[in-house]
């Protein structure tokens, strides 16, 4: 039996990872859960897999909670000390980290610092602290187990191969509801055209992140550090079926990729029960029906967010955290509607322009760096 705390469980990685719990219930237990404020989400949650533990980000959520679980054994904990605690628990053997920003990284590195298994859906942990991370779980013998397909895609086609025998990672995209349009075309485009993503289900903030391909951008900073390998040798390609999930190009010109249907479960069990391979009842390929793959270029250009990721990577320091944060606040602003779609990347670009990097920042000043930021862009817009 293995012990799973799960953060961030009402939302799409959470629910499908208990999802993957009732799959397996003779070999996976819920000790623990966290959420936001969705309290009318997570009591069902919580009186179906009895965990010993509840953490509600917002206090006031927790005060509600507890009045409606009076009746269970639950102890109800709050704010980012009830992160910590639950990350830490004896008994847990793996922190599925699938909060949404970077609340994420004190509790993976509490995680770690106790000696859990982390399985990583949070990209601002490695996106911003990656530097601090990968060293730790490395001291302390932790294995960091992507969640995201693409990173997983990677995971696996690395799985047995020695590092110094990989030339490039091609990590695909799918390019999202705007792809192959003009700039001119965007300008326009209401938060209802992006958040219709055409092979994937997912939250709003991501989804809009896949419409400017900010994604995309965060995954490539994920993947330097997960993979630890240069900007260079990291290779965006844009296959708008998601069927071929990632790819990684050999030395000796060998490409090995993982394929699968576009569904988050793979991924998740994979990383819950990494090294093994359990059964799950979703369906194949039929590579007759889907007849062909294709590949294109994206434009970084039109899709200008991609083109600052890579130039927040190559800067480093307190930069991706800056290409981060920026991108956070400006989403928020274009779903209210505050702002338009080519505003966001605007946006990005403008607040980096004004930031003196740090080089090897803590976290303390990773979080100062994120407050630096949502200042600039309220001064800028509202």
């Amino acid at each position: 039996m293995k012990n799973i705390v799960v953060l961030g469980s009402t939302g799409s990685i959470g629910t499908q990872t208990l999802e993957i719990v009732d799959a397996y219930p003779e070999k996976l237990n819920i000790v623990a859960m966290a959420a936001s404020k969705n309290v009318e989400k997570i009591e069902p949650q919580i009186r179906k897999y009895h965990p010993r533990k509840v953490v509600m980000y917002d206090v006031s959520a927790a005060e509600d909670l507890k009045t409606r679980i009076r009746d269970l054994d639950v102890e109800v904990l709050a704010g980012m000390d009830g992160l910590v605690e639950i990350s830490t628990m004896e008994e847990a053997d793996v922190v599925l980290t699938a909060v949404v920003g970077m609340i994420g990284i004190t509790p993976t590195i509490a995680a770690i610092k106790a000696g859990k298994d982390i399985a990583l859906a949070n990209k601002e942990t490695l996106v911003t602290a990656g530097h601090i991370i990968m060293p730790l779980a490395k001291k302390m013998g932790v294995s960091i187990l992507p969640v995201d397909s693409e990173h997983s895609a990677i995971f696996q086609s690395l799985n047995g191969e020695p590092k110094n025998r990989l030339k490039k990672i091609l990590l695909t995209a799918s390019g999202g509801p705007f792809r192959g349009m003009t700039r001119e075309q965007l300008a326009n485009k209401t938060v209802k055209d992006a958040l219709k993503h055409p092979n994937w289900s997912m939250g709003q903030k991501i989804t809009i992140d896949s419409a400017t391909m900010v994604n995309k951008g965060l995954e490539v900073m994920e993947a330097g550090w997960l993979f630890d390998v240069n900007f260079d040798q990291i290779q965006v390609v844009v296959h708008p079926q998601s069927i071929i999930h990632s790819m990684v190009e050999y030395v000796d010109g060998a490409v090995i990729a993982q394929l699968g249907l576009p569904d988050m479960k793979l991924p998740i069990q994979y990383a819950l029960f990494y090294p093994d391979r359990l059964p799950m009842e979703t369906p194949g390929i039929d590579f007759f029906k889907l007849g062909q793959v294709t590949f294109e270029k994206p434009d970084p250009e039109v899709f200008q967010g991609l083109a600052l990721a890579y130039e927040a990577f190559r800067a480093g320091g307190s930069m991706p955290t800056v290409f981060n944060a920026a991108n956070e606040k400006a989403v928020s602003l274009f779903l209210r509607e505050k702002i338009g779609f080519l505003d966001i990347a605007d946006l990005i670009g403008e607040v980096m322009s004004r930031h003196t990097v740090i080089p090897n920042p803590d976290v303390e000043q990773i979080l100062m760096t994120e407050q630096w930021c949502y200042e600039q862009i309220a001064e800028r817009c509202c």
